[in-house]
């Protein structure tokens, strides 16, 4: 075997023993199929970087198709949020199509199977038809109204699609075997009355088609060749061909389902129905609150597109389930960030510190390089004076020999600026320090060359001038829910296990290149971690969201 066939994820190999065995490689076809009954998240990241990475692989059309058959949970919203998603991820769709679009050669050929026997109208509730569904051991049982006559089918199939009866008198089931083992092929229920205004039809339509009679015939109508899904649908492959095998006679091309492991992350919930209920119940701010485990909330967040694509493909794609550590994705974002964002200065948690014997009139302003990793993004000037605030853990009045930052009568380094010597501390009647005075070498300003310029001191330190500083808010995020598992617990609701310090919004100063950034523009507070320019930051009021720490958990893994 090559080393690039071996290389190959088993989806890959799969399409290529297709092609060795003499698929014609121009009718190769891909989809991703959501349902727009909720906002794409973070188990959805694997099937779209999969299918639209086997597009570009192999040249193939890759098409968007809205599965939107159940318009009580569907919305527009919904479907505009996907699309701005998928696009913001870096990919495009060949064509963009939706069920709805197929709701009448969906019924065409529903008429066709009850007329080949092959589909019927059964008018029992359907608490009754559960229990004749049996179990997993124990047979089912025929309903009733399985022989009815084809001219009443047909009759009765009409007057549900015209309106003339009520929800949950009728629907139609396909006719299989009630004794299969696979309990999804005894009698599945094809359509339902629904008397629901929906998105795209409006009121044209008061009979929906189930998603496992609507998924593989869009499938077959899209002429896609590889239907990718993942494992808990697995079961469903026998009626997803059961379905196709009865359709007319065609010479199209026929697709087939193979199934992959889902994405599923630590400390995370990815049931569209929990996350939605988070959202109703207002446990978090909306769809895209950061710390939701959406798209959209990634990307408020502050997640590159780029690093959730490296995350996926770091994952990779298997055949079993298993839970990935939320530290990979972090590591990835990290990395990311660390190649792309500039190194900025800002203080989250200020105090006054004086230079004693600086000149009191005097301002310079300072060169800083943007990022040392891209030696492209260039430098900046960087305002520096007498006064200037750092962080209040930088500052101890008196220290053991471990503590490198400032303490009284020895020296640090100002990142970018001076050589200072804490000198004294003013505090208030609570001990709380107000002000810190210090002096500073003259002769040791970074960058000039000169020999006190390469003194070699323990400890550097962050700053902001105090005259030029900007202030900001900083929200500060921290994981939703405090389990790794938070909805495999059988006695506790994942409710149960929300984190009350997840979100925490503290002041911060920063320097004043920031007023010039945009929404969704990252940068890298230096020493504290990589933060975002929130959507609600104004010229007035900046509003930064801490993405991700500088510490990297990950890597000591690995």
């Amino acid at each position: 075997m090559s080393e690039e066939k071996a290389s190959l994820h088993f989806i890959e190999q799969i399409i290529e023993d297709d092609l060795s065995n003499g698929f014609d490689p121009s009718k190769i076809r891909f989809r991703f199929p959501p349902e727009p009954n909720g906002f794409l998240h973070v188990g959805h990241l694997k099937a779209i970087a999969l299918n639209f990475n086997l597009g570009q692989r192999y040249n193939a059309p890759v098409n968007l198709r809205f599965d939107d058959t159940n318009p009580v949970k569907e919305s527009q919203e919904f479907v505009d949020a996907i699309k701005e998603n998928i696009e913001w991820l870096g990919f495009s769709w060949d064509k963009e199509c939706y069920a709805s679009d197929y709701f009448q050669q969906l019924f065409d050929w529903a008429l066709y199977l009850i007329k080949e026997g092959k589909a019927y109208v059964d008018s029992q509730d359907s608490e009754t038809m559960a229990q004749q569904k049996g179990t997993p051991t124990q047979a089912g049982t025929n309903s009733p109204f399985r022989d009815r006559p084809t001219e009443e089918n047909l009759q009765l199939f009409n007057e549900m699609k015209e309106g003339k009866h009520e929800e949950g008198t009728h629907v139609l089931r396909a006719k299989i075997d009630m004794t299969s083992p696979n309990m999804l092929l005894r009698d599945p229920v094809m359509y339902r009355i629904l008397f629901k205004h929906h998105q795209r039809t409006a009121d044209k339509w008061c009979i929906y088609p189930m998603y496992d009679w609507t998924h593989g015939e869009s499938d077959y109508i899209e002429q896609v060749s590889h239907s990718l899904c993942t494992l808990e649908f697995k079961p469903h492959r026998d009626l997803y061909e059961w379905f196709l095998d009865q359709l007319p006679p065609s010479d199209a091309l026929q697709p087939y389902q193979r199934e992959f492991a889902r994405l599923n992350l630590s400390y995370t919930v990815t049931s569209k129905r929990k996350l939605a209920q988070l959202v109703e119940e207002k446990h978090v701010y909306g769809w895209d609150d950061p710390r939701m485990p959406t798209i959209s909330g990634m990307r408020r967040r502050g997640y590159p597109p780029k690093a959730l694509i490296n995350f996926v493909n770091t994952a990779g794609i298997s055949k079993r389930e298993n839970v990935i550590d939320v530290s990979l994705l972090e590591f990835c974002v990290r990395e990311e960030l660390n190649k792309t964002t500039a190194r900025v200065m800002a203080v989250v948690n200020p105090v006054k510190l004086v230079i004693t014997n600086y000149p009191e009139d005097q301002e310079e302003m300072l060169t800083a390089i943007n990022n040392p990793e891209d030696e492209s993004q260039g430098s900046r000037l960087l305002p520096f004076s007498k006064e200037i605030y750092i962080e209040g853990e930088d500052f101890k009045e008196e220290a053991n020999r471990k503590f490198f930052r400032l303490t009284l009568g020895k020296e640090v380094r100002l990142k970018n600026a001076y050589i200072i010597k804490g000198e004294s501390v003013i505090k208030d009647a609570e001990g709380n320090v107000l002000e810190i005075h210090c002096t500073y070498d003259a002769d040791s300003k970074s960058g000039s060359g000169s020999e006190a310029s390469m003194r070699k001191v323990k400890g550097t330190i962050h700053w902001v001038s105090v005259a030029h500083a900007l202030e900001a808010t900083v929200h500060n995020y921290d994981r939703l829910f405090s389990d790794e598992s938070p909805d495999q617990h059988k006695e506790k609701s994942f409710l149960d296990f929300i984190n009350p310090n997840s979100l925490s919004s503290q002041k911060a100063m920063v320097e004043p290149s920031l007023s010039d950034l945009t929404t969704g523009e990252r940068v890298q507070f230096q020493r504290l971690g990589y933060y975002v320019v929130d959507k609600t930051s104004s010229s007035n009021q900046l509003v930064f969201n801490k993405t991700v720490g500088l510490r990297d958990s990950w890597s000591k893994k690995i």
